[in-house]
């Protein structure tokens, strides 16, 4: 960045800004500071950044450059481009200027947030016009990423085109001095969108309390309403009755997983609703206030007043407070914890549009609270964990994606990458940017396809990049990798699933140089046509190789194992010539299919021994949502465990395995308590990382180490092994921005791919 010296600078400069400047109030606060500090000129958008010329005393100007980063607005992330002297006419007064779509656009769309405490004031205030409008904000709040059609991001570019402003929105809108001076999402109850209730084929949809309170007496009755948000449906019920949780887990065919929980605001404290049920530490109860407002996995408290059917095995509940006027109104009303889960047929991306949510949530809710504002495009609710001390996302969504990575190496070309098949999401990279879309969902369905493919399309639209090249998983029959092959448009590369995993990682940190990343998850494509999922990497991005893994083993049933963790089990039980049944089960015929090697696919996954440890330990014979069995495991620990040694032996491709075996006696006595085997289990696989992390030091001197993939969204786990590298002076990274599991295998994707070509150019 060139400065001016002190001595030499002219009276007129010329900035620019990146980063998250558009659709957070930005040119507002630029106007009103450049007149505090009596400063002539203008600011305009361009695609994606902030324009200023600004003329006046060289101290003011010293002064503005200083003040547009430390008070920018509380959304805004700037980062000053540019700072010149420019010859320039005299400007007699601060003006902004229309926005440009002319220059090379550096775009960041903006993500939705919630709803700011001005805003709620004024909700709450019986004077005010907008009280008690469930549709209220500004420009430090409400919608964006949700309803942008396409940059710039002015109002005849998004959903909210087909509401003209009546003269009072119109006149805040075009007043520099306002909180809604170009606020792109507002209205008022006489222009802006409207809710309606319907029920039966009757409607409610002229009075917002009305509707309002057809809602909330179906709430009350025990019911199930579908409501439409920022991003999508929720399904929400009373999360005290446990008939009515019964009841949605019926018809959501959702028999065990667990439910999130919205809570409304206590007035004297804003989380006090939150702790009589659960137990937040000040990172959780920070996360939880977090403008994104996640979910966030906390403890459940004893004596928690919710039904117990809410999470059910589980120690933890997922709570989140609300972030859109409309559910800050219901629970309000309501004044108690309401259920607010994903509108969607389980697995698939939420509904967002008003006829299909009636038509696929028909069997499921009693009733629909609609409004008429369109949603774009889905955006799912995040989830974050507290993880070795620090809060982790579990799933990308509304308030945190799209999410922007700078790469750690130039792209040679934009390449949008499809992620996996499993909480899908995509990203889009080019130059050194990566932009990381929301959660998707499953790929197994056609809505999840139709959202993949929109999300596609819609990525390079918003930032005015054409791909060049598909990046996809290895895997043949995952539904990204066959579209990508179907395409015959651009050209496709394969990236290997844990060469993925380890390179999101390294491209989070900006690691170079050697690494050994663990790269845990259920099952992945290996390299060597085997499922891999226990797996540690070292090397680099686009430089990987396998040195060490666990003892793989033969579960029967193929994909069905994932499914019945007993397979798991048995297979372990059958290799080491016990012949106990697992969890109970009746295995006579997959003993036969596993004697003559029919559809057992050998595997190495750190996740189905979890499976196998959870069946056994809990008895847990079939999962009814991914990973249940180790969740259950994980929520009976309550303290470190003593570790049984896994030996260390080489395989004959060199490769360094830890063995299991040792483990089985202790997980199958079922004259030891569950509590003591699952703690010690847990302990035996952090200290399986630590041995491997020490061997791979003493022969290659690695002392940088990650942890990464789905496995190490267990907080035991993922505690205890950073504990012990810790102690043994190692350099420990986890994810902080993208989660750990398939979620950031698109971004893996994008990073392993420069990499790799860029190591190609240096050859």
């Amino acid at each position: 960045m060139q400065l001016p010296g002190a001595q030499s600078i002219p009276d007129t400069w010329r900035l620019e800004l990146e980063g998250q400047v558009q659709g957070v109030g930005f040119r507002p606060f630029v106007f009103r500071l450049a007149r505090e500090l009596d400063l002539h000129g203008y600011v305009q958008n361009r695609l994606g950044s902030v324009h200023i010329v600004v003329q006046g005393r060289v101290e003011a100007l010293l002064q503005f450059e200083n003040r547009l980063i430390s008070d920018a607005p509380i959304l805004a992330r700037p980062s000053i481009s540019i700072v010149e002297t420019v010859d320039s006419p005299c400007y007699e007064r601060f003006q902004i200027y229309e926005s440009s779509g002319a220059d090379k656009p550096r775009i960041s769309v903006p993500p939705d947030c919630f709803m700011c405490p001005d805003c709620r004031a004024e909700q709450r205030d019986p004077g005010d016009r907008r009280y008690r409008y469930p549709f209220i904000n500004c420009t430090q709040c409400g919608p964006r990423y949700t309803l942008i059609e396409c940059l710039p991001y002015d109002r005849p570019n998004t959903s909210m085109s087909g509401f003209p402003l009546c003269p009072e929105c119109l006149t805040e809108y075009s007043d520099p001095c306002d909180r809604r001076f170009h606020a792109e999402p507002i209205g008022c109850p006489n222009c802006g969108p409207r809710l309606e209730f319907e029920s039966a084929g009757h409607t409610v949809g002229d009075d917002t309390d009305d509707a309002l309170g057809a809602a909330l007496a179906e709430l009350h009755a025990g019911r199930i309403i579908a409501v439409k948000g920022i991003g999508g449906y929720h399904l929400m019920c009373d999360a005290a009755n446990e008939l009515a949780v019964a009841r949605l887990r019926h018809r959501k065919q959702r028999p065990r997983k667990p439910l999130a929980v919205m809570f409304p605001f206590a007035d004297d404290d804003v989380l006090a609703l939150v702790r009589q049920s659960v137990h937040l530490n000040e990172v959780e109860a920070a996360a939880v206030r977090a403008p994104a407002r996640p979910i966030v996995l906390a403890k459940i408290r004893k004596g928690c007043p919710l039904a117990r059917n809410v999470a059910p095995g589980l120690d933890e509940l997922g709570v989140f407070l609300p972030y859109s006027p409309l559910h800050q109104l219901l629970l309000d009303d309501f004044g108690a914890p309401l259920v607010a889960t994903s509108g969607n047929v389980s697995g698939e991306p939420v509904l967002t549009d008003n006829a299909q949510a009636a038509a696929r949530l028909d069997k499921v809710a009693n009733a629909f609270l609609h409004h008429n504002r369109p949603i774009v495009r889905p955006a799912d609710d995040p989830v974050v964990r507290n993880i070795d001390g620090a809060m982790r996302p579990l799933r990308l969504g509304r308030g945190i994606a799209p999410l922007e990575v700078e790469l750690p190496w130039q792209q040679a070309e934009p390449v949008l990458c499809l992620g996996g098949h499993l909480k899908a999401t995509v990203t889009l990279s080019w130059d050194r940017r990566a932009v990381v879309s929301p959660h998707i969902g499953d790929m197994d369905s056609p809505r999840s396809l139709e959202v993949f493919e929109q999300l596609l399309s819609n990525l390079q639209e918003l930032y005015g990049v054409s791909a060049a090249r598909l990046v996809c998983d290895a895997h043949p029959g995952y539904a990204s990798h066959r579209w990508a092959r179907s395409q015959d448009a651009l050209p496709v590369s394969t990236v290997w699933h844990h060469r993925a995993h380890a390179s999101a990682l390294a491209g989070e940190f900006g690691l170079t140089g050697l690494s050994l990343i663990f790269a845990w998850d259920g099952v992945g494509y290996g390299e060597d046509s085997t499922l891999w999922g226990g797996e540690a990497l070292l090397g680099q991005a686009g430089s990987w190789r396998r040195v060490c893994s666990l003892r793989s083993f033969r579960p029967p049933g193929g994909d069905r194992a994932g499914r019945e963790p007993w397979r798991s089990a048995a297979a372990l039980l059958w290799e080491s010539g016990d012949d106990r049944p697992a969890a109970g089960c009746d295995d006579t015929l997959a003993r036969q299919a596993w004697e003559k090697d029919i559809n057992c696919p050998r595997t190495s996954a750190a996740g189905r021994l979890f499976d196998a440890a959870a069946a056994l330990v809990c008895r847990q014979r079939e999962s009814s949502y991914e990973a249940e069995g180790p969740m259950r495991l994980e929520s009976l620990c309550r303290r470190p465990g003593n570790a049984t040694h896994l030996p260390l032996y080489k395989d004959a491709s060199g490769v360094l395995r830890s063995n299991w075996a040792p483990l089985l006696d202790q997980l199958a006595d079922e004259h030891l308590d569950p509590v003591t085997r699952a703690e010690n289990f847990h302990a035996s696989m952090a200290n399986v990382i630590l041995d491997q992390a020490n061997a791979m030091r003493t022969r290659y001197g690695v002392v940088r180490v990650g942890l990464t993939g789905g496995v190490f969204q267990n907080r035991v786990l993922a505690t205890q092994a950073a504990e012990l590298l810790r102690q043994q002076q190692f350099d420990v990274f986890l994810n902080r921005k993208l989660p750990c599991n398939d979620g950031a295998l698109s971004f893996g994707q994008a990073v392993e791919w420069a990499a790799s070509q860029q190591a190609r150019e240096s050859a």
